[in-house]
């Protein structure tokens, strides 16, 4: 997507999303020039879901006043130290194991970052994340776990539902949400935002919707799916 294009989606996507409801620009696979040029036009947040991909990229980009990186992919146990410094918010606390870990390598290195709680509140064999009935039940430990912060929680939609049921998926997100007093919802890929707009998602992570196709391939990628890590 050249420049003039991609200045145009940014707009639109403005245009189209409401105020309670933020764009996260899923820049992986993307270079860092397309960043910077998403940067001059007024995008500052950009998710991530490979550690050392996005490394690079940070530091062709260290000129830059300080961007908002997320992570978004699947976190493996041996990246935790990486993406604690290098990413101020995490999509993808999945378990109970995993925020333990992440809490016990903040506190050594003096960082407090922005967690969101993967969900799976659907069969589905390629998610992970806490079942709504587990992550009741872990409640009392994870919001003890300082200096992780709980901001929110974020859930994908199997492929296979029908629009209909993902807005359903993301209103017992929501809920959940609502109930613990978490005010952050990471909700919405290029194939499902607008339910998950409608659901009450104050973050849509989209890359294909906003970059179109990505460098290197022939055919758009399908939704931007968080299972890659560096």
């Amino acid at each position: 997507m050249d420049s003039g294009a991609l200045a145009a989606r940014l707009a639109e996507l403005g245009a189209l999303l409401p105020p309670t409801t933020r764009l996260l620009a899923v820049s992986k696979g993307q270079d860092a020039a397309a960043i910077r040029e998403l940067v001059a036009l007024g995008q500052r947040s950009f998710g991530e879901s490979r550690l050392q991909e996005a490394q690079a990229k940070q530091e062709q980009l260290a000129d830059l006043e300080p961007l908002d990186w997320h992570f978004i992919g699947r976190l493996q146990a041996n990246k935790a130290r990486g993406v604690l410094r290098h990413f101020g918010s995490i999509h993808s606390v999945d378990s109970l194991e995993l925020a333990r870990r992440l809490q016990r390598i903040a506190a050594e290195e003096g960082l407090a970052p922005a967690v969101l709680f993967q969900l799976k509140l659907r069969p589905d064999p390629t998610k992970t994340g806490f079942s709504a009935a587990e992550f009741r039940q872990a409640w009392s430990e994870l919001a003890g776990l300082a200096p992780l912060r709980p901001v929110g929680l974020m859930t994908m939609a199997p492929r296979d539902l029908t629009p209909q049921e993902r807005r359903s998926l993301f209103q017992d997100c929501a809920a959940l949400a609502a109930e613990h007093g978490l005010e952050q919802l990471s909700m919405g890929m290029s194939g499902d935002w607008p339910e998950a707009v409608a659901a009450g998602s104050t973050w849509v992570r989209l890359g294909t919707t906003l970059f179109g196709v990505r460098p290197g391939t022939g055919a758009p990628p399908g939704p931007e799916t968080p299972t890659n890590n560096g």
